[in-house]
């Protein structure tokens, strides 16, 4: 008599569990509606061409203001796992610094990144850590909890004498 219950409740505990391993799709950046930055001419679009089709680039050079970058990414992230990218597109648009016109039109992907090595080391600080105790506990015998008789300290409102 229980068991349609019983069955019934594993069923929805499962379905729970399956749900929880169901990789969520994020989509960042740039995203073409109307037009894509692949479909620039080289020698015909000028900088307010494309603006116009494709609106503000995500990205400019810090060097170069001739040179715009049409980035996006698509990431995939399964439960409490670290993130996983799974496409990422940059298209570099360079222009003609005399009159403005698209100089060339390059696409790189995923493939075409480089992981890099960087410090993780953190920088020193001075002092010391201190325990979740000794935060705590900082301010016992110091004061720090004890009403104190502000009355006639720099910046506190007079009390309403009579």
């Amino acid at each position: 008599m229980f068991r349609p219950a019983v069955f019934a409740a594993a069923v929805i505990g499962l379905a729970a569990v399956a749900g929880g391993c169901t990789p969520l799709t994020s989509y960042s950046g740039f995203q073409a509606i109307e037009a894509k930055p692949a479909d620039m001419k080289v020698g015909e679009d000028t900088k307010s061409t494309v603006t116009e089709k494709l609106g503000s680039p995500s990205a400019t050079s810090t060097f170069d203001q001739n040179a715009w970058y049409y980035i996006s990414q698509t990431t995939d992230r399964v439960a409490f796992y670290k993130p996983r990218v799974i496409k990422r597109d940059v298209v570099a648009i360079k222009f003609n610094p005399a009159d403005e016109k698209v100089a060339s039109v390059d696409t790189y992907t995923l493939k075409d990144g480089k992981v890099i090595a960087y410090n993780g080391h953190e920088t020193p600080t001075r002092g010391r850590e201190m325990t979740i105790l000794e935060q705590l506990l900082g301010n016992v015998g110091r004061g720090g909890m004890l009403p104190q008789d502000d009355q006639d300290v720099p910046g506190n409102r007079p009390q309403d004498r009579r």
